[in-house]
């Protein structure tokens, strides 16, 4: 009867052939691999369609729409079974943990977050191999739940290596493993006393401290020139290019004109900071002589052309991938592309041809955004102008720019920068001021000071070129229906404006409950400080309360800076975000060769990966420049500064110094002795017996007991506090000790 049955339905005519859209349907909705045979039982095909469908199966692989596993499966490009080995590559910002599959091609992996594990007594670390069930969450996520562990990678800490009574250990100045460990005979790698080391954890004693064994030596720990090897590894930035891209990189050569627009004509200029080596972006500004645009502006803001020399799955744009961006220190830099193209090749240098991409943008008198056109072009930079001398030139203060130069290029980009000036305030971006603290390195190398980086006209003005050119990129994105990577940043969430709020109340300010706040919300709070001594601490605790901005293929608008919609363009050197928004622009628009390809299949995977590069690279900048302010405090312990609380815990306060912006610890233990309560609401802590009151904003008076320059750390003495009523209860002081993370917000 079955034979019998199978044989009628092969006389009826075939089943309907799916197209290309439901094939991909199903084996997206497959979770796991599915087979051919799979596929032509569920639409019922016949010998004739199964040849069919293997053929469209091909093409389907070879358009990168479908990925081969083992046995033949399919599935879409980047799809995981169900069941897999996973390698645990780090623990996040947030505390999670997160794994790539082992033996993953040079592709980005999928994120695959690991559930914790309720009953396991050993926590998983970077290293260990696990046997795990994944659960797809969506297109680039996967949740893996471990059923058993493979193999268990030693851990490593980074410490100094000393002899401590005749016996070698490692003085520990990892920030992930505080412990001291002791170095066996035989163990020590020939390292020398005072010498920063990797250990790898070997056996663990039943009392007493760990035992290890020493696996690289990084050299002495004397004097500044230690501080950015130690973040370095600390982060673990990846500094060392292939063979591969290195040879590439130094077969660059000099771009054609070929069909390029022709921009050498135009005194185009680069404006940036005395110490910048790469040069990625130049502008020009003339007043536009259409009559229906009176008051209104033409804009060119050129960047270079780092698509035309880095392209999809080369040894170079795989190298460029994996850093995501580029990482800057005091004293100097572990850029994004190996310096022949760095500071060569794609360096917008003075009177040298160089390939670009060019954004002409029209605006009118008001800095609204009218037109833009993209194009191809090839410049000669006119002149490498630093910040300073800019803003010399526009006060009329004995320029080092020449007059003709002034008049001719540095006045009509003063012109438009004051238009789009007014969009800015029209618009109502978030207008914070927190300064940013800047490591002075002497001629000779060493550590010169620690100063507050001066902000001038001449920054802002480069700032909104570089933001309307964003801005056009995402807006011919977008209309072109092309994947584009945004730079999003989300509203403040519920439980970061409520302590907002509750700090902002003890200060007699209100922040508005009702309905969804604005950027000019917070810019009506810091106004109400401005020129008041709680200014600079009510800067930082609004950036604080922000969301982090991020790159993500979906557009959710950029809440700080007040736009629709958001992009970064225009800095391709330094930023694999920009690289592909280049591509994604060349391919839009027709521009010629260098275009996305398959990498729009991976954006979201993508956007994911560049945001932990950038979250990475900017706690390793901050933690150089803590440490670098550690060295040049170490000779000042015992010193007296003056400072303000920026934040108040249960095991202490945290004070800020007005000199330098060193933020150190007041330990608990070290207050005048009584009992602290901790008023989380009011943000301060208050001495039972004594009324002694510490309270965020304060001015205070602080003596320095220690900075270590290995470990960026500062502790303080309170030598005042402020007296105010407080009941008689005694109690016991908190003893746990932990380090709020505080992170930057990165347009």
């Amino acid at each position: 009867m079955k034979r019998g049955g199978a044989g009628s339905r092969s006389a009826k005519a075939p089943a309907p052939f799916p197209s290309r859209e439901q094939l991909l349907d199903f084996i997206r909705e497959g979770g796991a691999r599915v087979s051919k045979r799979e596929i032509a039982r569920a639409f019922h095909l016949d010998a004739e369609q199964r040849v069919e469908l293997k053929r469209l199966l091909k093409d389907l692989a070879e358009e990168g729409k479908i990925a081969r596993g083992r046995g033949r499966r399919l599935a879409e490009p980047g799809t995981l079974p169900s069941v897999a080995v996973i390698e645990i590559t780090h623990i996040d910002t947030d505390g999670e943990t997160a794994a790539r599959p082992v033996n993953w091609p040079d592709t980005l992996p999928p994120r695959i977050l690991v559930a914790p594990e309720r009953r396991s007594r050993n926590a998983l670390g970077p290293g260990d191999r696990v046997l795990a069930r994944l659960k797809r969450l969506d297109d680039n996520r996967y949740e893996a739940h471990v059923l058993s562990r493979l193999q268990a990678a030693p851990p490593r800490t980074l410490g100094v290596y000393e002899i401590i009574a005749g016996q070698g250990r490692i003085l520990s100045i990892d920030r992930r493993s505080k412990e001291d460990v002791i170095v066996p005979p035989g163990a020590s790698l020939d390292a020398e006393p005072g010498e920063l080391v990797w250990a790898e954890v070997r056996a663990v004693r039943a009392l007493g401290l760990k035992q290890g064994r020493i696996v690289e030596r990084l050299g002495p720990t004397e004097g500044p020139r230690s501080i950015t090897p130690i973040t370095i590894h600390d982060h673990e930035i990846p500094v060392k290019f292939t063979a591969e891209a290195l040879a590439e990189a130094a077969a660059a050569g000099p771009a054609a004109l070929g069909g390029r627009d022709d921009l050498r004509p135009l005194p185009l200029v680069t404006i940036d900071g005395e110490d910048a080596r790469d040069f990625d972006d130049a502008v020009f500004a003339e007043a536009d002589d259409d009559p229906g645009n009176v008051g209104g502006w033409h804009l060119i803001v050129a960047i270079a052309d780092v698509a035309h020399y880095v392209r999809p799955g080369s040894p170079l744009d795989k190298a460029a991938m994996e850093r995501g961006n580029s990482v800057y220190f005091p004293d100097r830099v572990v850029p994004m592309l190996p310096e022949a193209l760095s500071n060569g090749w794609c360096s917008l240098k003075p009177d040298e041809d160089r390939p670009c991409l060019a954004a002409h943008l029209w605006i009118d008198g008001e800095g609204r955004l009218r037109r833009h056109h993209f194009t191809r072009a090839m410049m000669r930079s006119a002149a490498r102008l630093t910040y300073g001398e800019v803003q010399a030139a526009a006060d009329g203060r004995a320029p080092a720019i020449a007059p003709a130069m002034a008049e001719r290029v540095i006045a009509p980009l003063f012109g438009a920068y004051r238009a789009l000036a007014m969009a800015r305030a029209a618009r109502g971006v978030l207008e914070l001021d927190v300064p940013e603290r800047k490591v002075i390195i002497g001629a000779d190398g060493r550590l010169a000071g620690v100063a507050v980086r001066e902000r001038y006209d001449s920054h802002k003005l480069i700032e909104e070129f570089m933001i309307l050119a964003n801005v056009a990129a995402a807006e011919a994105l977008e209309s072109r229906r092309t994947p584009c990577m945004y730079r999003v940043h989300d509203q403040p969430t519920l439980d970061k404006l409520t302590a907002l709020r509750e700090f902002l109340e003890s200060l007699g300010i209100a922040l508005p409950k009702a309905g969804t706040l604005k950027p000019k919300d917070f810019n009506r709070v810091l106004a109400k400080v401005e020129g008041r001594p709680e200014a600079r601490l009510v800067n930082d605790v609004v950036l604080r309360s922000q969301a982090q901005a991020c790159y993500d293929p979906a557009n959710i608008g950029h809440f700080g800076l007040a736009l629709t919609r958001y992009c970064h363009f225009t800095s391709p050197i330094r930023r694999y975000a920009d690289l592909l928004v280049h591509r994604a622009l060349i391919t839009a628009l027709k521009l010629g060769e260098g275009g996305l390809g398959a990498q729009a299949l991976d954006f979201a995977r993508l956007g994911e990966h560049i945001s932990a590069t950038e979250r990475r690279a900017a706690a390793a900048e901050r933690d150089a420049v803590d440490r670098f302010t550690a060295a040049f405090l170490a000779e000042r312990v015992g010193s007296t500064f003056t400072g303000r609380i920026s934040g108040v815990t249960r095991f202490g306060l945290f004070v800020t110094l007005e000199d330098t912006g060193a933020d150190g610890l007041v330990p608990i233990s070290t207050l005048p002795k009584d009992y602290y309560r901790h008023d989380e609401a009011a943000h301060r802590l208050i001495g039972e017996a004594t009324g002694l009151t510490f309270r965020l904003g304060d001015e205070v008076e602080v003596r320095l007991l220690e900075a270590n320059p290995l470990t960026g750390g500062i502790i303080f003495e309170m030598l005042n506090g402020v007296p105010a009523a407080g009941t008689r209860r005694r109690g016991r002081m908190p003893r746990r000790v932990e380090t709020p993370v505080r992170r930057p917000f990165r347009r």
